[in-house]
């Protein structure tokens, strides 16, 4: 599954969960993590599970952003997850939210936890957010754990862990770097950071268009208001899949020969993308 866009909602808040799920994102991402403060944890853990229980899976794709796994509410909710996962009828949240992930040996132990494998076609699938220098660093080999789920650039705490504003400068190497990572993995997303300003909608189109053409597949959010933006821009336009679909079919009718459309000679990488950017609005 392609996501373009994916929306946060305080896992404390549990009456904004239905209408997250109906706010047009690709997929919801409840968090348990930054947005509930310590002393609600306990709660909001319980409520999530209480409405993952009784919520129609086919609703919408719905994740959970668990604690960070090295913190005493971090291994309760992967616990509470563990159990809920073996009683009858309960359905596992489509995707766990991984924060500051930084080791592949800390992901293998959470899918173990879960009784799953990264290698098993039948498992929950992971989002890693890599928001620190390690995690950047290991970005490679987390991306592995991200097959059918994604990647997500925690840009605030690098940027705080580093010293440095939140900024376009200071963040390229860290973004150029990921995208480098998961394109070296089939079917991960990777999404950049939300943009924290909600009134300024010009500054997040702007920043949406300019990760897009880095190579990020799409943004996180965190107001219902910025989803439509959000998978406006990380969507193909008209004529975008008109040439798409002009360039795949000359590429067919060439048979494996060179490829002239219009006058111009189009080479392999050139049909490549035309056929990816199709399938990617299948």
């Amino acid at each position: 599954m392609i996501v373009r866009s994916l929306l946060f909602v305080p896992g404390n808040r549990s009456d904004r969960f239905h209408k997250a799920v109906a706010a047009g994102a690709d997929c919801v991402c409840i968090d348990l993590e930054d947005a509930v403060p310590p002393d609600g944890k306990s709660g909001a853990r319980a409520d999530v599970l209480a409405w993952l229980a009784a919520r129609d899976t086919g609703a919408g794709k719905v994740g959970v952003r668990i604690n960070q796994l090295a913190t005493l509410d971090g291994m309760k909710d992967v616990v509470a997850f563990a159990e809920a996962g073996s009683q009858a009828g309960f359905a596992m949240p489509d995707f766990i939210m991984v924060p500051k992930a930084s080791s592949a040996a800390l992901l293998d132990a959470l899918l173990g936890a879960l009784s799953y494998n990264r290698f098993s076609d039948h498992r929950v699938r992971l989002w890693p957010v890599l928001e620190t220098v390690a995690g950047v660093r290991a970005a490679d080999e987390l991306a592995g754990f991200a097959v059918g789920g994604g990647l997500l650039f925690g840009g605030a705490d690098y940027a705080a862990e580093l010293g440095v504003a939140m900024e376009w400068e200071p963040l390229f190497h860290a973004r150029a770097n990921l995208v480098e990572a998961a394109s070296l993995i089939p079917d991960v997303n990777l999404l950049d950071v939300p943009w924290l300003d909600v009134g300024d909608q010009a500054g997040l189109r702007a920043e949406c268009e300019r990760v897009k053409a880095l190579g990020f597949k799409g943004k996180a959010c965190i107001h219902p208001a910025q989803v439509a933006i959000v998978n406006e821009v990380f969507s193909p336009s008209a004529s975008q899949i008109a040439w798409a679909r002009r360039v795949v079919e000359a590429g067919e009718a060439a048979g494996g020969n060179a490829i002239l459309l219009d006058g111009k000679l189009l080479d392999t990488p050139v049909y490549l993308r035309a056929f990816q950017l199709l399938k990617s609005v299948e």
